[in-house]
């Protein structure tokens, strides 16, 4: 396993990113340097601006003609924002887990090697065994293996989501993209998401967006805090959350935040 060349050290460093919608600024000057192999939690509450700096990260912001995005996003030093820039590359090599999970119309086994397809893998044989692999590293394959001809549809919302995980890491990416991947989803599902993500950053780079505190003490190794478009604060989970610096992080931090 292991990301594409374009992404071998998987480090995302962020400098002065700018997103505008129309006189709007959703996004000012944010500067980030993502680390590789962990988990870095973006949190701020909502409509601050954190969906869309995902979304800057695998350029789904060119979906939005109204939006302008200034700045650098690099990735192993490629400014993945400049005009030329292999669009279809650049979101194979980021998984994206969405906040609802959308299996595709087929079956549960066809979910996965759809994304097996994908990167020209043809061999029947071989697809078999990586769709295996992939359902097991979602943690799933123990609850779906007997049905892998059933519609996607008919799986539970939390199944869903890790079938949704298994597609994206079959495309073998070298980063995670999750815009709130637990947020309608049981506790338990919750968890099994939670665990899979950590064992995931040792051969991945996550990069997760939550506005539920507790989830990001739990698994976050990185935290950058948000609010209004602009970063408050960033630093490990220990700096954030034991000694914040800034006050308008203590405020969110301790509930008091208006």
């Amino acid at each position: 396993m292991g990301g594409k060349a374009m992404i071998n050290t998987k480090k995302i460093t962020i400098k002065n990113l700018n997103v505008f919608a129309g006189k709007t600024q959703i996004l000012k000057d944010i500067n980030i340097e993502i680390p590789e192999n962990k988990i870095t939690v973006i949190m701020g509450p909502s409509g601050c601006g954190k969906t869309t700096l995902l979304k800057c990260m695998n350029r789904l912001t060119d979906l939005y003609p109204e939006l302008k995005v200034t700045g650098d996003i690099r990735i192993n030093g490629n400014n993945i924002l400049k005009a030329g820039e292999d669009i279809y590359e650049l979101r194979q090599n980021m998984g994206l887990l969405s906040q609802r999970p959308y299996p595709l119309p087929m079956n549960i086994y066809n979910n996965v090697a759809y994304a097996l397809k994908l990167r020209g893998i043809r061999k029947k044989r071989e697809i078999q065994k990586m769709v295996v692999h992939y359902l097991q590293q979602a943690t799933l394959w123990d609850e779906v293996k007997h049905r892998l001809r059933e519609p996607a549809s008919r799986l539970s919302i939390g199944q869903q989501q890790r079938l949704c995980l298994a597609r994206g890491l079959a495309v073998d990416p070298g980063i995670i993209l999750a815009d709130e991947p637990t947020s309608a989803l049981d506790p338990i599902s919750s968890q099994y998401i939670e665990q899979k993500f950590v064992e995931l950053k040792n051969d991945y780079t996550i990069v997760l967006v939550t506005h539920i505190l507790r989830q990001a003490k739990r698994i976050a190794d990185y935290v950058v805090f948000i609010y209004l478009g602009e970063v408050i604060e960033q630093g490990t989970v220990q700096e954030v959350f034991e000694n914040p610096k800034m006050e308008k992080t203590k405020q969110y931090l301790s509930g008091t935040f208006n």
